[in-house]
């Protein structure tokens, strides 16, 4: 699943990409407009203060620019970003080395936050709190506790899975924001702007069939638009228009919605298998020989969004826009009966 075209994640060979196409300020930042707004008086009150800022927790699906909006902030406050991930940090003594490396203001993201361990979780409250470091030298009764001062920093945390932090962890984020798929005009004005900087040349109608098609997800209209544009080069003299666009991505076997395969794999599986649902994660994940964490982090969210899937206490289950969507028949489900 991880070579999906429409995956949400990172691959190794886009950082470079990512980062030749990320937004320096919050001005260039396309989309999540209350998002930013807050940023923006955060930012202002901090610089006023000549203080760091409060620590941020960013969470939400993947690919939506959690990283690209932590680089953001600290080239608006104008301080260095140190970058790690949870599960990068496997032991208290490797957080106690980023931390003591960090200077006054500095900003530490950690990707993946609801992966780390216990007991760096236990050195990391006391940093996030007193911006101290509490160190254990020695061991049984002859051991003793020192502290060490570390310089005012922020933590700037991302999730996909914010159920999963503990909440002592969660409860010490002064600010916390949730990242949304993207509306269609910020996709088409991603798409314009990556064009432009990749020097790709694509009218109205391209533009608009990509950014349909990239699920509200600025990687996804990145790597689709890298697609197209190959397509294009081969095809269609490198002029990138609708036909060109919907010729290439059909090709990908991505629909007019922007699910591929195995989207609908997912959905053909609740149909016909399952009798539309309602069925557990479990069963769907053994039924496609996948991950159940996968197909709940990287299919369902915008399965969701679009309305074809619903979560039930019993299991998930397939709406009438997914029957529609494939083109198979709908009959309603009898009402099950309510226990007293």
């Amino acid at each position: 699943m991880e070579q999906r075209i429409i995956s949400p994640k990172r691959k190794p060979e886009e950082i470079v990409l990512d980062s030749s196409l990320r937004p320096k300020q919050l001005s260039e930042y396309i989309g999540q407009d209350k998002v930013k707004e807050g940023l923006r008086i955060c930012i202002a009150a901090a610089q006023g203060r000549e203080e760091s800022l409060d620590h941020i927790l960013l969470y939400g699906p993947p690919g939506l620019g959690k990283t690209t909006l932590a680089h953001v902030i600290a080239n608006e406050m104008g301080v260095h970003i140190r970058i790690t991930s949870g599960p990068a940090i496997e032991r208290p003594g490797d957080l106690a080395a980023i931390l003591t490396n960090l200077h006054k203001g500095d900003i530490l993201f950690i990707d993946e936050i609801h992966r780390l361990g216990h007991p760096v979780e236990e050195v990391l409250y006391p940093a996030m709190e007193d911006f101290a470091l509490d160190i254990v030298i020695g061991k049984g009764p002859s051991a003793r506790s020192i502290r060490l001062k570390v310089p005012p920093f922020t933590i700037i945390g991302a999730t996909t899975r914010i159920a999963l932090m503990s909440s002592p962890l969660r409860d010490r984020f002064g600010v916390v924001y949730r990242l949304d798929f993207y509306e269609l005009p910020a996709m088409e004005a991603i798409v314009r702007r990556s064009a432009g900087i990749l020097g790709i040349a694509i009218d109205r109608g391209g533009t608009r069939t990509i950014a349909r098609r990239a699920r509200g997800t600025p990687r996804v209209a990145n790597r689709l638009l890298k697609r197209v544009r190959d397509y294009a080069q081969v095809r269609a003299d490198g002029m990138v228009t609708e036909d060109v666009a919907s010729q290439a991505l059909g090709l990908l076997e991505v629909d007019a919605l922007g699910l591929d395969e195995i989207d609908r794999r997912i959905l053909q599986t609740i149909i016909e298998k399952f009798s539309g649902g309602p069925v557990g994660l479990e069963t769907i994940a053994a039924a496609l020989s996948e991950e159940a964490d996968t197909i709940m982090d990287v299919c369902e969210p915008y399965l969701l969004q679009l309305g074809f899937l619903e979560r039930t206490p019993r299991g998930r289950v397939a709406t009438r826009h997914a029957y529609e969507h494939l083109g198979l028949p709908y009959s309603e489900r009898p009402q099950q009966p309510t226990l007293l």
